[in-house]
């Protein structure tokens, strides 16, 4: 295949894949200069020169009862991409997470025979594993970003790779605590507690408030504690300063520099997703909240096989940090696990250390460098499909 030819379809559905997408596409970038991408991303996709035909704000929906809101929306989503998938157009497709859609645009593209590499892989082990025999059927090439999902999808006959986690090279906060301290106007000899709703607005709308409510209550019980939120590129910061109300707690807002503010709080309130895991990388002690829409909840408890919803607690093997999910999710709980961890120093350096363990676990750096290789090499050499080692 000439670099001349090489054309793209890249599909993230949320903020975190934007990011993983962007550094991806750079890394193909410097073995294909003049390959070019399509599809649907965020700013940063875009900054490495994706050319989008849906931007990702919209599509935060996280359940059955979410995704019907905002149908229309995703059917349009879905019909442009088939027309785009069925217009020979391709060489390959690179799907990003995103279950929802993009497992049905794998089915899309293997009609097509358009190449499917699929990087990070559906939480199968957590629930719906019937998925496994579509994704052995569509997938060319899946990408897995936790080391025990290797081995689970080539004993079910799927060609995967564990070449380690992107958090492995990106996590590192780009300033010390002092630092950052000066920077986000907070006193370091005081508590710092950092607040994180997540990245789609659904989960501002049912997470936000709660995390204010149990702020101030925490504010009562401790004294002398500072709250600072890091808000997520893919939400308006207004959104954020109405939830606010005049910002009784002088809560200080940071756009674009989540790693500094969690390397600089002594403990987060944060939404279950990836930011747990980050934070994990980071040392940072929390409590990992959630809530769905109750139908949403019901539909899950019955799909998910699994203990635990943090991705923090599930690459550690066990509950290093508390998960208050539904209705455990209230600001008493949450108030009552942040004092108690406050009131116990030695066991907030203890979660703190087996935290800062999981990064053991995530590979080496250089992780989208070796995704890129293999994809390119797949492409560049379709009969021999050799595999990077890491």
């Amino acid at each position: 295949m000439s670099q001349n030819s090489l054309r793209i379809l890249i599909v993230a559905g949320e903020a975190s894949g934007d990011l993983h997408g962007s550094h991806l596409v750079e890394a193909m970038q410097s073995i294909h200069p003049d390959g070019r991408f399509f599809g649907v991303g965020g700013k940063k996709m875009r900054t490495e020169g994706v050319e989008t035909f849906f931007d990702i704000e919209r599509m935060g929906a996280i359940g059955a009862i979410e995704v019907l809101g905002e149908l229309p929306f995703y059917i349009k989503i879905y019909r442009t991409l088939a027309a785009e998938i069925a217009s020979g157009k391709y060489d390959a497709a690179i799907l990003i997470d995103y279950p929802t859609l993009n497992l049905r645009l794998a089915k899309l593209c293997k009609r097509a025979q358009v190449p499917v590499f699929y990087f990070i892989s559906p939480q199968i082990w957590a629930w719906r594993k019937g998925r496994i025999k579509q994704i052995r059927e569509t997938v060319n090439r899946m990408f897995v970003v936790l080391p025990f999902e290797e081995r689970m999808y080539l004993e079910a006959g799927v060609d995967a790779e564990f070449l380690g986690h992107p958090f492995a090279d990106k996590v590192h906060p780009s300033m010390d605590k002092e630092a950052a301290c000066a920077e986000f106007q907070l006193n370091p000899l005081q508590k710092i507690i950092g607040l994180l709703p997540g990245s789609r607005k659904i989960e501002i709308q049912s997470l936000l408030d709660v995390m204010l409510e149990a702020a101030e209550k925490i504010q009562k019980e401790l004294g002398d504690c500072q709250f600072v939120l890091p808000i997520a590129d893919s939400i308006d910061p207004e959104i954020i300063k109405e939830k606010l109300k005049g910002n009784p707690l002088n809560i200080r807002l940071v756009t674009g520099k989540t790693y500094d503010v969690m390397h600089c709080c002594d403990f987060l309130i944060i939404a279950s997703g990836s930011a747990t895991l980050e934070a994990g990388i980071l040392g940072c002690p929390m409590v990992i909240i959630y809530k769905l829409n109750p139908i949403t909840y019901f539909l899950a408890r019955i799909l998910i096989d699994t203990e635990m919803i943090g991705l923090v607690n599930i690459v550690a093997g066990e509950k290093v940090v508390p998960e208050l999910i539904q209705g455990q999710a209230t600001a008493d709980n949450i108030k009552r696990e942040a004092v108690a961890l406050f009131k116990n120093p030695e066991r907030m350096e203890a979660v703190s250390a087996r935290l800062l363990k999981i990064r053991e676990s995530l590979g080496k750096p250089g992780v989208m460098s070796r995704v890129a290789q293999s994809i390119c090499r797949y492409l560049d050499e379709p009969s021999g499909h050799e595999k990077i080692s890491q």
